[in-house]
């Protein structure tokens, strides 16, 4: 019972040390020195962190093609096509088929357009589409502009 409270007292305390400590007792197949509970979360928590970052650029990739879309003359367009595509391939390379019924396109569009400043350089925007005009198949390809 100790050893139990000492390993979830370290997760609690330095988790960098318990994920150490835990990754070497699966590859000794140590079950009985495994902090299941948490190890169990963390293995939920690291497939929930994929998929938030795969929304994080999806939704920065839709608000610089936002900002570019409603700013066309700003000097700064070809700035935010550049992030827009960096984003999207960061997107790409994380994202995996399961997450797909997970993504909400037009929540996240919403999101990116709510996100938008009122104004760039005393310019305001030009109108944008109320709904998302791409889907996340156009978004994650790589042929996106």
């Amino acid at each position: 019972m100790a050893e139990t409270e000492n390993i979830t007292g370290l997760y609690d305390a330095d988790i960098l040390v318990w994920s150490e400590q835990q990754a070497e007792q699966l590859r000794r197949r140590a079950a009985n020195a495994l902090d299941w509970d948490n190890l169990a979360e963390e293995i939920k928590d690291l497939g929930l962190s994929q998929l938030h970052a795969v929304m994080l650029h999806l939704r920065l990739a839709l608000l610089n093609d936002l900002k570019a879309e409603a700013w066309p003359l700003s000097r700064d367009v070809p700035h935010w096509r550049a992030e827009a595509r960096g984003h999207r391939d960061d997107a790409r390379q994380r994202f995996t088929p399961s997450m797909a019924q997970r993504i909400d396109v037009e929540k996240l569009y919403r999101q990116a357009r709510r996100r938008m400043p009122e104004t760039i350089d005393e310019v305001r925007p030009l109108p944008v589409p109320d709904s998302c005009p791409v889907s996340l198949d156009e978004l994650l390809s790589e042929d996106a502009e």
